[in-house]
């Protein structure tokens, strides 16, 4: 995908995100777009059913050997838990009950975040806000790699253990680059994640319980599901720093491999996003996209020019909260 050099720092921009401009002249020639906006009628039964089939694989895994809990937890649990951080991704956004609903929204992220067994949903939406807001933004855009990362997973074996490891950074790469004070809905989406937790133990022992966590786990690190973490903003030519997919693995990630046409609108729905393709083909076509989240990993592990440093940063001011 065009011309790599060795990376020994982020590329440092020194311009806003395009996707601003872009939905800008997007909307000014297609203000049907703005028909695609609003709540995905679809959505809500659809995590529904996720959520229910991994509560009836809790029971049918409790008398499993271990080997067997963590082959389901990877091959089968691990991609619904996976699906639904990414159902919760498109929650944040308010698109299951829309914006006149946002308790609603918040609330439904709970429910979708149960199997998943530790508590993620509302700690997501209050840090992604600054993804969106603050694409690349230094100290503002926690998906951005520390400079640690950056300098020390550098070969392919370090980086293939830093993508086993990606929940971890995940999870408290935040606390590191950008603390926030804990809010009231971190603390009810703990106290009704761990309940639920006991309450799967006390009915079906622990397989169960490991057999969530480990699959969340294992899916949202080294996993074909987990190449869209590197697919979205790792630069893989010079000049880009958001990519779509636009395989088949999108069936089970609610559409979020249409990442260019998502920041370009963050209100639609994920159902939608291929109707904003296909609208502004003229704006999307010609884009640099990946035919292969399997193919970002190889890529990303064996390329010595990719890195947790291959990430565009900018300087932004922080916006004042209305």
């Amino acid at each position: 995908m065009g011309n790599r050099v060795t990376r020994e720092d982020f590329e440092w921009v020194y311009t806003e995100q395009p996707h601003t401009q872009r939905r800008k002249e997007i909307l000014a020639k297609y203000p049907e777009i703005k028909t695609l906006m609003g709540p995905d009628p679809h959505l809500k039964w659809i995590v529904s059913g996720m959520v229910f089939v991994q509560l009836l694989a809790c029971y049918l895994v409790k008398d499993l050997s271990w080997k067997w809990i963590f082959f389901w937890a990877y091959a089968f649990g691990g991609c619904i838990n996976h699906s639904l951080t990414l159902a919760i991704h498109d929650i944040s956004h308010n698109v299951a009950f829309g914006n006149k609903q946002a308790k609603w929204n918040r609330w439904f992220a709970v429910f979708a975040n149960l199997p998943i067994g530790i508590p993620y949903s509302a700690s997501f939406k209050k840090y992604h806000i600054d993804h969106h807001r603050y694409l690349g933004g230094d100290s503002l855009d926690v998906d951005i790699p520390t400079d640690f990362e950056g300098w020390f997973f550098c070969t392919p074996l370090r980086k293939l253990l830093w993508l086993f490891l990606q929940p971890l950074f995940y999870s408290l790469r935040p606390l590191y680059v950008n603390p926030k004070a804990i809010t009231r809905m971190e603390i009810h989406n703990a106290l009704v994640q761990f309940s639920i937790d006991l309450i799967i133990y006390y009915l079906w022992g622990l397989k169960p319980v490991i057999y969530l966590i480990a699959g969340t786990i294992l899916c949202l690190g080294f996993h074909p599901i987990s190449g869209h973490f590197i697919a979205e903003h790792y630069m893989f030519l010079k000049g880009y720093e958001t990519y779509s997919y636009y395989g088949p693995l999108n069936w089970l990630t609610f559409n979020v491999g249409y990442h260019m046409e998502h920041h370009d609108f963050p209100s639609i729905p994920g159902c939608r996003l291929p109707m904003v393709k296909k609208i502004a083909a003229e704006y999307y076509d010609n884009l640099p996209h990946h035919q292969s989240w399997i193919r970002v990993l190889w890529d990303f592990v064996f390329d010595d020019t990719l890195g947790p440093y291959s990430r565009v940063k900018r300087l932004c001011k922080l916006a004042k909260e209305s």
